[in-house]
């Protein structure tokens, strides 16, 4: 079915394969022997257990085809899923702290959404996201960087370990790029507490809420989420992989759906969570039993809450429910 990809971190979608081509590009080695050594790798206790293997392999990008590269490759893999709209994850604080300038970085995105409208038919947008271990001085620091090239992003968003960092953290950083006209997404509620979305509203004045798991957990909070139709960009192999959830048939997607919230499904770091948008679909739908009615539901919140001028929007919802009367 068509549907639209909302949350998903480009430097989480670079394969093995693709990494140790990038290192040879580039003359550099990357720390395992092999492609299925570095792929065995991918086991984690909990979210810092894996930012520490994705920072390390981010090591290998260094010039602008390399972004390009690695975001042409994810955009391929999302035609192939029939993802028709993609809005994607990046931070440029990594790469500046390995003496790369955000200009790279975002060019050689960039260059990659252009040439998937012209080759794959689909729109990408581009999302800063800032890493809420580091200061809101250096995050303010990484929005000025990336201002020169303004008209190449839609949005700004917070990424990065969550505990112990609460959105107050960026109060400042996210009334700055408001009044710039960025549109506002946060990583909440997916490791930290409820406590952690209703900062994310109130205080960063956000639109999307990305993951939103625990918001189960507060009854008053799912109220407002219902009432004030705040999506939440959810990640369900993300989930498993990283033990937020036991089994994937414990599982609470279906749960938010039939309470009425406007959940997406969505990969997040693809290449180390075990599959692409498609697969989070089957696999989830496998455990949780969910039916045609909640695919339906799925993607057409995540066009819903995609940042498409409205014409677009209501041209993707239609393709939707075209494919959806064929099997009625």
């Amino acid at each position: 079915m068509p549907k639209a990809e909302l949350h998903m971190h480009v430097e989480g979608s670079l394969e093995p394969e693709l990494m140790f081509a990038l290192a040879a590009r580039n003359g550099m080695t990357v720390p395992f022997p092999d492609v299925e050594s570095l792929r065995r790798a991918y086991v984690f206790n909990n979210l810092q257990e894996f930012l520490d293997v994705y920072h390390a392999g981010t090591l290998v990008l260094r010039v602008e085809q390399d972004f390009h590269d690695m975001a042409w490759a994810y955009l391929q893999r999302a035609a192939a899923d029939n993802v028709l709209h993609a809005e994607i994850f990046f931070d440029t604080q990594t790469h500046t702290g390995h003496g790369l300038s955000a200009e790279v970085v975002i060019n050689g995105l960039h260059r990659a959404c252009i040439d998937a409208q012209s080759k794959l038919g689909i729109s990408a947008a581009l999302i800063l996201c800032f890493l809420r271990h580091l200061s809101e001085a250096q995050a303010f620091e990484a929005l000025e960087q990336a201002l020169p090239l303004r008209d190449k992003l839609v949005g700004v968003g917070l990424a990065s370990s969550e505990q112990g960092h609460p959105p107050e953290k960026f109060a400042r950083v996210f009334a700055r790029a408001r009044a710039l006209g960025f549109r506002l997404v946060a990583h909440a509620g997916e490791e930290g507490p409820p406590a952690y979305i209703w900062s994310a509203l109130d205080v960063l004045k956000v639109e999307r809420i990305d993951h939103g798991v625990q918001a189960m957990r507060d009854r008053n909070l799912v109220e407002r989420l219902i009432k004030s139709r705040v999506p939440l960009t959810v990640c369900p192999l993300s989930n498993l992989k990283l033990r937020v959830f036991p089994t994937l048939a414990r599982h609470n997607l279906g749960a938010m759906l039939e309470v009425g919230l406007a959940a997406t499904v969505n990969s997040d770091d693809p290449a180390y969570f075990g599959g692409y948008i498609n697969e989070n679909f089957t696999q989830t739908f496998a455990a949780l039993g969910l039916s045609a009615q909640h695919a339906y539901q799925l993607a057409h919140n995540s066009f819903a809450a995609s940042f498409i001028d409205v014409s677009a929007r209501r041209a993707l919802q239609d393709r939707l429910a075209e494919v959806f009367e064929t099997f009625e």
